[in-house]
């Protein structure tokens, strides 16, 4: 249930859609994400009303093809795991938008179940009668 970020520069809905069905599949391949399990925001900044700040941090040159990721997702996932999917995104993002892998930037955050709402004002991963007296 990773909720997903995505921004990027003057993006087309063609665009977005594949940025965020490229990012939706590596979470799938490489977290073992359930394929139907899909929480993202997609946003096209337009660089006039709203646009998107960079630098060559790393000696990383970034340019106008741009695009952030952010993942929020519980934790317990693996150094390992969590390379496979920055380098999958990556992978993915090149493949289907020809979006070069350097201007690629991922992050993630991590959090616990009762961290989680998916509606009804309730906390569905961490349900209140499961807590422990004086919790």
């Amino acid at each position: 249930m990773p909720f997903v970020r995505i921004d990027a520069l003057g993006t087309d809905p063609a665009r977005l859609d594949a940025l965020g069905q490229a990012v939706q599949d590596a979470l799938v391949e490489t977290l073992s994400v359930p394929p139907d399990d899909r929480f993202q925001v997609l946003t096209s900044h337009d660089g006039v009303t709203s646009t998107l700040r960079y630098d060559d941090y790393l000696r990383l040159r970034k340019d106008d093809s741009v695009v952030f990721v952010a993942v929020t997702m519980r934790s317990g996932r693996s150094p390992e795991q969590k390379r496979a999917l920055y380098r999958r995104i990556a992978e993915l993002v090149h493949e289907r938008t020809g979006t070069e892998p350097h201007n690629v930037v991922v992050t993630v955050t991590e959090n616990t179940s009762v961290d989680w709402s998916f509606g009804d004002g309730e906390a569905q991963y961490a349900p209140a009668d499961a807590e422990p007296a004086g919790a």
